[in-house]
């Protein structure tokens, strides 16, 4: 039993460290510009928040990709609830504990 319970761990432990290096590339976004003052070849692009000069490796600007298509769904005021009161008589006349005259 303890055999195969230290296998399993270390085959997480092994899959967890090969997972990290395949996403070790950063994302560099294109930037929207009017104007291009970066040399040939290069074009103004965005990485963490700086703006530089080279070559996007994402195919979406960075304010394409903040944007969410999700609709929202609209609020309700809430509505106060008023209580009705019975019309009739909740117990018989004279009876003990009834305040209703």
């Amino acid at each position: 039993m303890r055999l195969t319970t230290a296998f399993a761990a270390a085959v997480g432990l092994l899959s967890a460290g090969l997972a990290g290096p395949v996403s070790a590339e950063p994302k560099v976004y294109a930037y929207p510009s009017s104007a291009n003052y970066c040399p040939a070849g290069l074009q103004p692009v965005t990485l963490g928040g700086a703006i530089g000069c080279g070559t996007p490796n994402q195919p979406m600007t960075y304010a394409e990709v903040k944007t969410h298509p999700v609709v929202h769904r609209h609020r309700h005021p809430h509505r106060a609830v008023t209580l009705r009161r019975s019309a009739r008589v909740p117990c018989p006349a004279g009876a003990k504990g009834c305040s209703y005259q």
